[in-house]
This record gives structure tokens, C-alpha cells and sequence, in this order.
């Protein structure tokens, strides 16, 4: 008997697919954003959408992300559920407060009498020499920020499952995805960017890390891209004798602490891994949460790669400097091994 030929996408068409089922299954989801009409969105989420659902359900805006956040927000609070795409996640700065004094604070300052179902989609990541304003991941400035639910899938099967849950949520919602795992043509082709992913919608949740590699030796806290690099660098370790577990933590607001001082109940070691800067961000509140909750669980200190509090650089030889990679989280753990 034949083993039925698994489905795979890649990141871009998974979530388009979600959207395109979503808007198929209720009528007041809709899709707003620059070039995400006709172009299909410069990272491809919007693919296919304008000639499925014509240009009522799918509004190319004008360059203003003031204006059509602001337009996102009012048809959610009169029962909509839009989903806006904020092109680069870099570009908040000119929009931040339609994103955090209106769309995070709306639903709690009205008493939760307006609820305010939304999606914000926006694009992070470097290694693609893209420089300071279209490389950042800023994962902790809007997780930071009460009032919005932020999740970070790293594969197709999670961006489309959890997109389906983010268009269903009563909150809003800032989605985040990674343009090295779109899949897209002119980027850099990763395996990572194509996965197995059913036809039919599903659902992902958006509160719950996971365990994507087991092990006894160290925890491994990613998230995106440096999940499949912590994977990565697990596999060059196993081969000498150290089994590190590594998990994708998936959502940074609401932050699955139960999953993370789990794992580490049993490794006893933990390195926090981030594309974010190292300052106050990500690997600060994971490393906060276990020494808090598990302190005396652990064997060796917490550790922290991310990047050094500088601007993101143009050059591929500094960007690749400052973004950890495998050989750097490899590093790491070895030298905590040595050290415990």
C-alpha cells in the first residue's frame, strides 16, 4: 500500500491559503496593506487573494500606515475582522500610535464593550543585507506592550494554523513572520521554508511553545530563525556526547512559561537564543522567568546570545556577525558544558 504523498508549501502560500479559507468561511474578514493587492504582498502572504476576492476585500492602500492601521482598527471595533499588513516590521515608528495607543488599548479602556478583532501582519528577519530600517525583528518592543497577543511562527504548518487562529481571535493580534522562511524566489532558498501542511484550515494556538527537539543535556529557547539554528546546532552536538532539547517558543505575548521551566527541570542548563537585541529584550524575560520560578533546578548560570545593541549592518559580513548563527550557539554550549 502507497503512504499518501505529504501536501508541502512554503511559508508565503501557507498563509496566504489560511487568509484565502478564512475570508471564504466569513465574510467580514478582509485584507488591507500596501502592495497587497495585485503584487501579492513583497513577501507573497497576499498571493492570489485579489483575483479570488476582488479589490472590495482586498484594499492596495496609499503609502500612509497611519491611515489604513487606523482604518483596520475602526471596521474591527464596528465588527470586522481586517487584517492589515505593516510592510517591514522597522516601519512602526511612523504608525506606533494607531498600534499601541488605539489598537492595544481599545478593548481594556472601553471596559471590553468594544472588542477589537484584528491582525497586524508584518515582516521581520535579516540576513539578507538589507540594512538598519528592513532588518530588525523587534519581537520584544511590541511583546513588551499590553493589550495585543504577538506570536513568531517558524515553519508553513505553524504560519497557516496560526494565522487561522489569529483571524479567529477576538483580540488583536500583530503577527510576525520571517521573510528567510517565506519561501520566496529571490532570497535565499532554505529547506526550512517548506513543510508539510494540510489542505483543510486547522488551528495552531497562540499561547503555546514547543518542543521541537528533545533532549537531556541544555535547554535551547528560540524562536523563528534561530530555532532552526539551535536544531542545527543540537545535531553537531549530539555527535560529541551532548544532547541539547530545543524549543520554539512559537508566542511571545501570551509567553508559555509552564513548557520552558519544564524542559528545564530536566536539563538543569538553559541559553536563550535571539535575532532581537540583547538589551531588555526576549532572552532578558525567559532568563527572568526561570530564574524566578526554577532557580534552584538549575546546574550552571543562564546564558544569552542575541544581537549586541547596535544597528543592524548593511555589510554581510558584520550582519552575519552580529546575527547568531548555528556555529555560535554550538559554541556556547559547549564552553557551558566545559564550565559546569
Amino acid at each position: 500500500m502507497e503512504t499518501a504523498k505529504k501536501r508541502m508549501l512554503t511559508g508565503n502560500k501557507a498563509m496566504a491559503e489560511a487568509i484565502s479559507q478564512e475570508m471564504e468561511n466569513d465574510l467580514t474578514v478582509f485584507v488591507l496593506g500596501e502592495d497587497i493587492g495585485k503584487y501579492g504582498g513583497i513577501f507573497g502572504s497576499t498571493q492570489g487573494l485579489i483575483e479570488k476576492f476582488g479589490p472590495e476585500r482586498v484594499l492596495d492602500t496609499p503609502i500612509s500606515e497611519t491611515a489604513f492601521i487606523g482604518a483596520a482598527i475602526g471596521a474591527a471595533a464596528e465588527g470586522m475582522r481586517p487584517i492589515t499588513e505593516l510592510m517591514f516590521v522597522d516601519f512602526f515608528g511612523v504608525c506606533m500610535d494607531q498600534i499601541y495607543n488605539q489598537m492595544a488599548k481599545i478593548q481594556y479602556m472601553s471596559g471590553g464593550n468594544v472588542k477589537l478583532p484584528m491582525v497586524l501582519m508584518t515582516a521581520v528577519g535579516g540576513g539578507y543585507r538589507d540594512a538598519g530600517q528592513h532588518s530588525q525583528t523587534l519581537y520584544a518592543t511590541f511583546a513588551h506592550m499590553p493589550g495585543m497577543k504577538v506570536v513568531a511562527p517558524s515553519n508553513p504548518y505553524d504560519l497557516k494554523g496560526m494565522m487561522v487562529s489569529a483571524i479567529r481571535d477576538d483580540n488583536p493580534v500583530v503577527f510576525m513572520f520571517h521573510k528567510s522562511l517565506q519561501g520566496l524566489g529571490w532570497m535565499e532558498q532554505l529547506d526550512v521554508a517548506v513543510d508539510h501542511v494540510p489542505e483543510e484550515a486547522y488551528t495552531v494556538p497562540l499561547n503555546k511553545a514547543k518542543v521541537v527537539r528533545e533532549g537531556k543535556d541544555i535547554t535551547i529557547v528560540g524562536i523563528q530563525m534561530m530555532t532552526h539554528y539551535a536544531v542545527e546546532a543540537a545535531k553537531r552536538l549530539s555527535k560529541e556526547g551532548i544532547e541539547a532539547e530545543v524549543i520554539d517558543l512559537r508566542s511571545l505575548a501570551p509567553i508559555d512559561k509552564d513548557t520552558i521551566i519544564e524542559s528545564v527541570k530536566k536539563t538543569h542548563r538553559l541559553l536563550v537564543v535571539d535575532e532581537d537585541y540583547l538589551s531588555y529584550g526576549m532572552t532578558a524575560e525567559v532568563s527572568a522567568i526561570v530564574a524566578e520560578e526554577a532557580f534552584f533546578e538549575m546546574e550552571a548560570p543562564i546564558s544569552r546570545i542575541a544581537i549586541p545593541d547596535v544597528p543592524i549592518p548593511y555589510s554581510g559580513v558584520l550582519e552575519d556577525f552580529v546575527i547568531p548563527g548555528p556555529n555560535s550557539i554550538y559554541e556556547k554550549v559547549k564552553k557551558i558544558m566545559e564550565d559546569a
